[in-house]
């Protein structure tokens, strides 16, 4: 079976969110949301804030390893930054050469330095120095700025930098998130790297993770939004849930929302909770029309509590007829099952 990751989303799959969708079962690891680097070496309080799973052998709280991903255009202020996560014991190093939003690109970080192969090779080359030989060091890449010219040699930078392996989202900067995404390119860029390729990009059902294997030729893929739309897609895809969303599987998503607000209540210093619910329910309306209920319900309140309560009234009474539980019981051997 190919190895299925969930991808680092700024500003949507913040640390509560990941530990939640890990916690469903299926991805093999996760990536930080990016910790930018600008001149200076961050502390350690600035990780265990925005990747609190370093406190904890860098894992979720399902087990799931998670990589440090760092943003930034300077090839000695991410090597020296590099160095000290990586005393962290992250499971990996990643460099963000992807982001495409327009702060970061003014800044000449992220997507902005898809137009100089040199420099994405000088950065990745000074970080591989700093980090001790047991992390791994990857890269995060899109298919280019404004258009696909230098994807190849991009991609051939990166790799000869010393990047263990590349997660290639299939489209440029300019494409943003619009479909669709152009996964025959991640093939040429396997083709012509000799890291393993990881493709990324516009895999919402386990039809779509076919056909982006198929068309990228890669085995491994991450997925993002995806997985944030249907938490239980990594479930799916493995075959230990039907590969079909269904009304009788809303009871197991309330519970997940419920238990996220909670985890955002107990555990993020802000007033925003709110607003962090919207934007996920936003997203499940994809794949359960009861997502736009439940959202419309909620649209002008401002109070925590006053959701939760909401949520925990539109749960059904009693245990549901599949739950993301039972099918990690189904991945357990016989005896340990009994055991537990």
């Amino acid at each position: 079976m190919s190895r299925l990751f969930l991808a680092p989303m700024e500003g949507l799959a913040d640390y509560v969110l990941r530990d939640v969708l890990t916690s469903t079962g299926g991805f093999d690891g996760c990536v930080s949301e990016f910790v930018r680097v600008t001149g200076s070496v961050l502390p350690a309080r600035v990780y265990e804030r925005e990747a609190p799973e370093v406190l904890h052998g860098s894992l979720t709280a399902s087990g799931t390893p998670m990589v440090i991903q760092l943003l930034g255009s300077d090839p000695e202020w991410m090597a020296r930054n590099a160095a000290h996560a990586a005393t962290l014991s992250p499971h990996g190093i990643d460099l963000n050469f992807g982001c495409p939003a327009k702060l970061v690109n003014r800044h000449g970080g992220g997507a902005m330095l898809l137009t100089d192969p040199e420099q994405l090779n000088r950065i990745v080359s000074s970080v591989r120095a700093a980090v001790p030989a047991s992390v791994a060091v990857t890269a995060k890449m899109r298919l280019g700025v404004s258009d696909t010219s230098q994807a190849i040699d991009c991609a051939v930078a990166l790799a000869e930098g010393g990047a263990a392996s590349l997660v290639v989202h299939a489209r440029t900067r300019d494409h943003g998130y619009r479909p669709p995404a152009h996964w025959e390119w991640i093939a040429r860029i396997d083709a012509a790297v000799d890291v393993p390729v990881i493709a990324n990009g516009e895999v919402w059902t386990v039809a779509d993770w076919e056909r982006c294997r198929a068309v990228s030729g890669c085995a491994d893929v991450m997925i993002g939004r995806g997985a944030v739309s249907d938490p239980f897609l990594a479930l799916r895809i493995r075959g230990l849930m039907d590969p079909f969303p269904s009304n009788g599987e809303w009871q197991d998503v309330l519970r997940y929302i419920a238990g996220y607000l909670k985890q955002l209540q107990a555990r993020v210093a802000c007033s925003h909770e709110h607003g962090r619910v919207k934007k996920w329910l936003s997203y499940l309306q994809r794949t359960w029309p009861q997502a736009a209920e439940l959202h419309a319900a909620i649209r002008r309140v401002q109070d925590s509590h006053e959701i939760l309560g909401v949520i925990e009234r539109a749960r059904a009474p009693g245990e549901s007829a599949r739950t993301p539980r039972s099918a990690r019981v189904e991945r357990l051997d016989p005896a340990e099952a009994e055991a537990g």
